[in-house]
C-alpha cells in the first residue's frame, strides 16, 4: 500500500506575515486563503505547544500543484528568530519553484530590492538556477527548465 499521495501544502513560519506573503506574491504565486487567531485544543494537540495562537495564510503556484501555508505565531512566542543560514545548513533550506524567464523574474526582483545568493547558473542542459534571499532569511530556488525532464532523469540514473 502507498500511503503518501502527494504533498498537501509546506508550512514556512514567518514573523511578518504580509511581507512574507507579498514576497511570494511578487514571484508569482497566488494568495488564496487566510485565517486569523486559530487556536484551541486541535491546535496545541497537533503542534505540541500549550496556548497556540497563530495567524495563517496560503500561496499556491499558478499550476495549483504547490501550496505554502505561512504561519505567524502569536503565541506562545518564538524561542529564537530568524538567520540567513547557509545554503549547506542541516534541515530544511530552500523551496525550489519552476519559473520561466528567468532574467525577466530577476530583474523585476531586483527592482524590489530582493537579491541573489549567487549568480545564475547552468546545469547542464537541463535548467538554468538561481538562490534568492526572500525576507526573514527564507532561500528560495528559481528554476528555469532548459531541457526535458526525462534527460535528467536518465541521467541522473546513470
Amino acid at each position: 500500500m502507498t500511503y503518501v499521495k502527494g504533498i498537501e501544502h509546506i508550512g514556512v513560519i514567518v514573523d511578518d506575515l504580509e511581507a512574507v506573503a507579498q514576497f511570494f506574491v511578487d514571484l508569482g504565486l497566488k494568495r488564496e486563503a487566510e485565517a486569523r487567531s486559530i487556536q484551541g485544543e486541535w491546535v496545541d494537540n497537533v503542534t505540541g505547544l500549550r496556548g497556540a495562537r497563530s495567524d495563517v495564510a496560503f500561496v499556491r503556484t499558478v499550476d495549483g500543484t504547490g501550496t505554502l501555508e505561512l504561519v505567524k505565531f502569536h503565541a506562545p512566542a518564538a524561542e529564537q528568530g530568524p538567520e540567513e543560514s547557509a545554503a549547506n545548513r542541516l534541515g530544511i533550506r530552500h523551496i525550489a519553484f519552476r519559473v520561466e524567464d528567468l532574467d525577466g523574474l530577476l530583474a523585476t526582483l531586483r527592482g524590489k530590492g530582493i537579491p541573489t545568493i549567487g549568480g545564475v547558473a547552468d546545469y547542464g542542459p537541463f535548467f538554468r538556477l538561481c538562490y534568492v534571499r526572500g525576507p526573514e532569511g527564507l532561500i528560495v530556488e528559481l528554476a528555469e527548465r532548459t531541457g526535458p525532464a526525462e534527460t535528467l532523469l536518465a541521467t541522473l540514473q546513470g
